[in-house]
């Protein structure tokens, strides 16, 4: 099997990876409403268990991120999927909020561990192939997400217990791992092994940069899901199916935009991309709460999604490439990456009580312009893709 050939068939396997991923992750939040309903949990303990998981995936991403590097990313990928379909089961038979906390704190682990990996077996295509794939990944993340929240809604309609629904999906995902976990690269395509006697180098400022660019996009996309359909029925008294529209308009330019955002990039430019596509998603947000009405807040959670697209899979390809030129011999693609991400994921945790304070002091309104100007800084910040 040529080079070639070898690529595709990685592509179809870190594809179906995120497909995956997506999956289980959504399809486990769709029935947060039925743990909290099983365990007699108060807003304030579900708060804290999901708060287990966020602190999983932060404690997993920087030795998941030296592990890829020193073992290769197919590796990692290969037992990390084997971990999350292992762990996702035990969710759904916690007793109480202790062991749902603890088990959860593990799920996250797994989930870090998987999505650190892919992304790296991702940016090691794009580096060996010279093509944009990320943003297509991260599309079928999305798509993946998608199925999992409409899985979860039909299993809780139907009034299956959570430890049957995630035994179900955990084994569905089971048979489609143990055939994709050949498809990928062979580990020593982007292992980085640095001698002992070479002391490290300091993280370069550039990735914290990227990361906190990354923040400010996980900041946004947090939210739109938890904040959109908030804004439209309390704010503007939109009924409960049109509530739903300004995130299901949000999700739908987020996959559109991701879908085709490699082209655009391979065409046009990453920092061109992020630019435009920053002030429109600002403006637009900003345009849509400042016009108001429930038409408003839907146009301007459309035109947000289209900005947030790209940001995510721009940032991974581009911290790969910066590790593999710039900073070779100081940083792994695998830690730029886990880098990248921890920095990331720190928006979705911090992001959803800031709003709710914002809230309270200016109104939801108001409060949501931060998103929109976390976009026009994106944008203003984009000349940092020259140095791609």
């Amino acid at each position: 099997m040529n080079q070639s050939q070898l690529i595709s068939r990685a592509r179809i396997g870190v594809t179906l990876s995120f497909l995956t991923h997506g999956f289980i992750s959504s399809s486990f939040f769709a029935r947060i409403p039925d743990y909290k309903a099983r365990l007699e949990l108060s807003n304030s303990v579900l708060g804290l268990c999901l708060l287990a998981s966020s602190a999983g995936v932060l404690a997993a991403l920087g030795p998941v991120g030296r592990l890829a590097a020193q073992r290769g990313s197919s590796a990692v990928l290969t037992k990390s999927s084997y971990l999350l379909v292992f762990i996702a089961p035990f969710v759904g038979i916690s007793f109480n909020a202790i062991s749902f906390a603890a088990i959860l704190f593990l799920f996250g682990v797994a989930i870090a561990a998987q999505d650190v990996a892919m992304n790296t077996h991702g940016v090691t295509l794009e580096q060996k192939s010279g093509a944009r794939y990320m943003g297509r990944f991260h599309a079928f993340w999305s798509v993946g997400a998608l199925l999992g929240a409409i899985t979860g809604g039909v299993f809780a309609q139907l009034e299956v217990s959570e430890f049957i629904h995630a035994l179900i999906v955990s084994a569905a995902v089971l048979a489609l791992v143990i055939s994709n976990n050949r498809r990928y690269l062979p580990g020593d395509e982007d292992k980085h092994i640095y001698e002992e006697s070479v002391k490290r180098k300091k993280t370069p400022r550039l990735i914290y940069i990227m990361g906190l660019l990354g923040l400010a996009g996980s900041i946004g996309e947090g939210s739109a899901a938890d904040w959109g359909g908030v804004l439209a029925r309390e704010t503007f008294g939109a009924s409960q199916f049109v509530g739903t529209l300004p995130y299901i308009a949000y999700s739908f330019t987020m996959v559109v935009g991701r879908f085709y955002g490699d082209q655009l990039a391979t065409k046009f430019g990453a920092r061109r991309i992020l630019k435009v596509g920053g002030l429109l998603g600002g403006a637009g947000l900003a345009g849509g709460l400042i016009v108001g009405g429930t038409t408003g807040v839907i146009v301007g959670w459309f035109l947000f999604g289209l900005a947030l697209s790209t940001v995510i899979p721009l940032l991974f390809s581009a911290a790969g490439s910066m590790a593999n030129k710039r900073f070779q011999g100081t940083i792994s693609p695998a830690e730029a990456v886990a880098k990248i991400s921890g920095i990331s994921y720190f928006g979705f945790v911090v992001g959803p009580p800031l709003m709710g304070f914002l809230a309270d002091v200016l109104t939801l309104r108001w409060a949501m312009l931060v998103p929109a100007v976390l976009a026009v800084i994106i944008s203003a910040s984009s000349r940092i893709f020259k140095s791609e």
